[in-house]
């Protein structure tokens, strides 16, 4: 072995660089500063993607209202299963750089996008809107909520009322519209009042997942009864502050 040679394997031994073989051919080419760069930021654009949100209150949070096995198989397999094949059918569209809601809104989508990009979107409000012992609403949230429901009590009627009767699965929803009138509805699957599919579009404050894979490990068929307790863990603070 001649000293040049012991060198360059010296170098690439000690900084721990791994080769993979189709870079090995073109190894001893002379790269410029411009093409690395180049190279670094295509490779940055490949890899962007959307990533599981963390639950900031841990799968145990809720033990009267959601058991902690349930949270965790939701959470940990549900949504990341949905966020896994989001990704990948974002790459086989050549989708990137779109935030979900503007992927969300887009004209005919595409049903692996349809269904995943809701799933993703879906729970990650859910989660967000979740806190442990509840949270009141603020003074201008709860005006506008008896300006357009008539009271409190009321909404989460309508709530509970939107989740018990879709039929199958879906999600019960609290939205604003484009004249900033609040109004409850569902959708099927994880399809999501964002969607031009929707029968009543707007924006979310609050989704409430109807999924039996949502409630069936604590509550089997009892579907009211977990809308019931649901509606007792609502950070209805946060749900009014997403208010345009």
């Amino acid at each position: 072995m001649n000293k040049r040679k012991f060198l360059k394997q010296t170098v690439i031994a000690t900084t721990g660089v791994s080769v993979v073989p189709s870079l090995m051919l073109s190894s001893c080419k002379t790269e410029t500063k411009k093409e690395k760069t180049m190279e670094t930021t295509e490779s940055t654009a490949a890899a962007a993607s959307f990533t599981l949100p963390e639950i900031p209150y841990g799968y145990n949070a809720f033990p009267d209202t959601i058991d902690a096995m349930t949270m965790e198989i939701h959470h940990s397999k549900h949504h990341q299963g949905y966020t896994n094949k989001l990704n990948a059918a974002l790459e086989a569209a050549n989708i990137s750089g779109k935030s979900i809601e503007e992927i969300l809104t887009m004209e005919n989508l595409p049903t692996a996008i349809r269904n995943n990009g809701g799933g993703f979107y879906n729970h990650t409000l859910y989660w967000d809107i979740l806190t442990p012992g509840g949270q009141g609403m603020s003074d201008a949230f709860k005006a506008k909520v008896v300006e357009d429901f008539g009271s409190e009590e009321a909404l989460k009627n309508q709530l509970a009322e939107a989740g018990a009767k879709r039929f199958g699965s879906g999600w019960a929803w609290l939205c604003q519209d484009a004249d900033n009138k609040l109004h409850v509805c569902s959708t099927p699957n994880q399809d999501n009042p964002l969607m031009k599919v929707a029968e009543r579009m707007g924006t979310p404050l609050l989704g409430i997942d109807v999924w039996e894979h949502a409630y069936y490990l604590k509550y089997q068929n009892k579907r009211g009864e977990y809308l019931q307790n649901i509606l007792k863990i609502i950070n209805w603070e946060k749900v009014g502050s997403r208010m345009s």
